[in-house]
């Protein structure tokens, strides 16, 4: 599942984007859609991993057995539409970089799986140490 997420999050860096995907998946494993940040690319502050991921899964009748799954951990926007919309698990690349708002889900019922993947780790870091400056941007640093 982590794959997927992976391929978008270099999907997004080939772009000229930040590198961060994600997947939906239904219970059974299937993959349903994935998607990657596009703030960069589109100009649009709200077009993150997890929402492109979202948007492109199309309206569902429930999600509370679909797993998002992204390289990382999702800020407070992203988590709050996985909360919202119900999501029953969060399966995250890593935290180590941002830990965004993954206890604040666990505590609401969502189980969480933090993979602390090197792949995603690196992925970011290497993006970070380049573009800093879109970086801060991007989380909000002044």
């Amino acid at each position: 599942m982590l794959e997927v997420a992976l391929t978008e999050a270099r999907t997004g860096l080939a772009e000229g984007g930040i590198p961060i995907g994600a997947a939906v998946f239904a219970a059974d494993g299937r993959l349903v859609s994935s998607g990657h940040n596009r703030r960069v690319q589109d100009g649009d502050p709200s077009a993150h991993g997890e929402t492109d991921a979202f948007r492109r899964a199309g309206r569902q009748r429930s999600y509370s057995q679909m797993t998002m799954v992204t390289t990382l951990a999702p800020c407070w926007y992203c988590s709050g539409l996985i909360r919202q919309f119900g999501f029953g698990r969060l399966i995250v690349g890593e935290s180590k970089t941002f830990q965004g708002g993954i206890d604040w889900l666990r505590e609401r019922g969502v189980e969480v799986i933090d993979l602390q993947s090197d792949a995603c780790i690196s992925l970011l870091a290497g993006f970070i140490h380049e573009h800093p400056d879109i970086w801060n941007e991007d989380i909000g640093v002044e």
